[in-house]
């Protein structure tokens, strides 16, 4: 019995922050998009939308306003970053439109249009970023006041630590206090997602206001981890603040990440809302390209397997993590297309001597080499396929971590990949 057969005018592939951007900017164009992917990953993002805050890499040197920092690396031609491919003009609209998106979904964030933030960590150091969570606002106000602020820790949650934050951040912040105290509910031990869900619910947080408000004293601000809630977490937040009287916010801190959850159900929603089809937690092994243009995807087996007929694939898939990129003996390969892949010479050229050389390392900037319509490029610079873009951490050049540009990086490349395929593909402008 040969398979079912739907059809549509693109395919994402990964479900990332690239791919569920991308099929959220391709929906609101009224492109109709597939996406297909694993969406484990999102548990591990920190919810901060970083744009870019360090460069160049070596020197360590880090920007106040991340549009001077992106201006700069585009003059730098001897590493051709994917955002010098992008227009400054286009790169402000995807976030925009990313930052409204978020915004009607509940989900409120807020950004400073010409500088980064700096955020609480729970290892307590202070992280440049771009787009903060609500629910994180007032630490930032907090640390740059070095006003008078409480950070709560719970025993029962591994990974994070108020004394830590508090003897980090003591001689720079010295009216930082720490305060540990038991969950309400009596647990013993207290994984974040649970214990996100657990703030839900109004006796808890009316039991956690009782334990803390003793302790509250000069007090300006409350720093807890970031469990507040996970549908409804700017609820949960507005609540503890009425009931403590001081503004309250979130510390992130080792994944499960509550804030990347919270993201991650955000897009599920609303791109199902939007009318996109959506397979996850589906394995792609490959998606053979038809001679008479597009691809074709095959999903599932026996009697739940059909296809997907798609007239243009984005590929963000992302690197080694997920997979989107393998390390082997014989060299990187990219694992969908078969792809070139720019890498080093050799294993041996791969990684520093030295482990934490500021400067990193060369296999951080592996990925996929693409032309200015984000196409990747076959072995003799061509495009690969006429129809096929690419968007996220698996493009060449940029090394996201170190350079603190991870959110911006998906979301702008993303923007520009949907782009690309609507003038390329489609054949007319947006």
């Amino acid at each position: 019995m040969s398979a079912s057969e739907r059809h549509c005018d693109l395919l994402v592939i990964g479900s990332g922050m690239a791919g569920m951007s991308a099929a959220l900017f391709a929906s609101n164009r009224g492109i109709s998009t597939a996406l297909i992917g694993n969406t484990g990953g999102m548990r591990f993002f920190s919810g901060l939308l970083d744009l870019m805050s360090v460069y160049p890499i070596a020197s360590g040197k880090i920007w106040e306003n991340p549009w001077e920092a992106i201006r700069m690396l585009s003059k730098d031609h001897s590493c051709p970053h994917p955002y010098s491919r992008i227009k400054p003009d286009i790169m402000k609209k995807a976030m925009d439109d990313f930052m409204v998106f978020l915004s009607e979904s509940g989900l409120s964030y807020h950004i400073d249009p010409d500088r980064n933030q700096t955020v609480i960590t729970s290892v307590g150091t202070g992280k440049q970023t771009f787009g903060v969570p609500h629910t994180m606002t007032a630490g930032v106000r907090a640390f740059q006041e070095k006003s008078p602020c409480l950070i709560v820790g719970f025993p029962e949650i591994k990974g994070f630590s108020s004394r830590q934050v508090q003897e980090t951040m003591g001689k720079s912040w010295p009216l930082l206090r720490l305060l540990n105290v038991r969950f309400p509910g009596g647990f013993h031990v207290l994984y974040p997602e649970q214990a996100a869900k657990e703030m839900e619910h109004e006796p808890c947080r009316e039991k956690l206001a009782e334990i803390v408000l003793p302790h509250l004293k000069d007090a300006a601000a409350v720093g807890f981890p970031a469990v507040l809630g996970v549908q409804n977490s700017m609820d949960v937040h507005r609540d503890l603040e009425k009931r403590l009287g001081v503004p309250v916010f979130e510390i992130p801190f080792l994944p499960p990440s509550i804030p990347g959850l919270r993201l991650q159900m955000v897009f599920q929603q609303q791109l199902a809302e939007r009318g996109v089809q959506t397979f996850f937690q589906e394995p792609v092994d490959k998606v053979p390209a038809l001679d008479s243009g597009g691809f074709l995807l095959d999903i599932g087996e026996g009697t739940d397997h059909f296809r997907i007929r798609a007239k243009g694939v984005i590929l963000s898939t992302g690197r080694f993590f997920s997979k989107g990129l393998k390390a082997e003996r014989t060299g990187i390969r990219e694992t969908i297309f078969n792809l070139p892949v720019c890498q080093p010479a050799d294993r041996t050229c791969r990684h520093n001597t030295d482990f934490f050389a500021r400067s990193g390392h060369d296999i951080n900037m592996a990925g996929l080499a693409i032309d200015d319509w984000f196409r990747p490029l076959d072995r003799s610079g061509r495009p690969a396929f006429s129809a096929l873009f690419a968007a996220g951490s698996i493009l060449a050049y940029q090394d996201w971590i170190r350079m603190k540009c991870g959110s911006g990086l998906s979301i702008t490349t993303a923007y520009a990949a949907v782009e690309a395929f609507v003038q390329q593909v489609l054949g007319h402008d947006f």
